[in-house]
């Protein structure tokens, strides 16, 4: 399954990617220095919510384009969709 997204989707999960990415070197540099540990799970929790909001959207854009595509599919092949889609939402739950 490809990803297709509108440019608007793509800059909001590109937008989210790097807000994590920021978050990730910054947990980093928390833990090299020695900060306090509930600063740095704070940091990491903000982190992976960043991940998890990022995949989500990800993930509603496949369902989306299953739903338009699946009207042209045989059902064995809406099936192994729905199967594939379930695997990669239950992958961040």
């Amino acid at each position: 399954m490809e990803l297709t997204m509108a440019a608007e989707e793509l800059k909001t999960v590109v937008n989210r990617l790097r807000r994590a990415q920021g978050q990730i070197a910054g947990v980093i540099k928390m833990v090299e220095e020695g900060r306090d540990c509930e600063d740095v799970v704070t940091q990491l929790a903000a982190a992976s919510r960043a991940l998890d909001k990022a995949g989500f959207a990800i993930i509603a854009t496949g369902l989306q384009r299953c739903l338009t595509d699946a009207d042209m599919a045989a059902p064995e092949d809406r099936e192994q969709m729905r199967a594939r889609l379930e695997k990669l939402f239950l992958s961040l739950a």
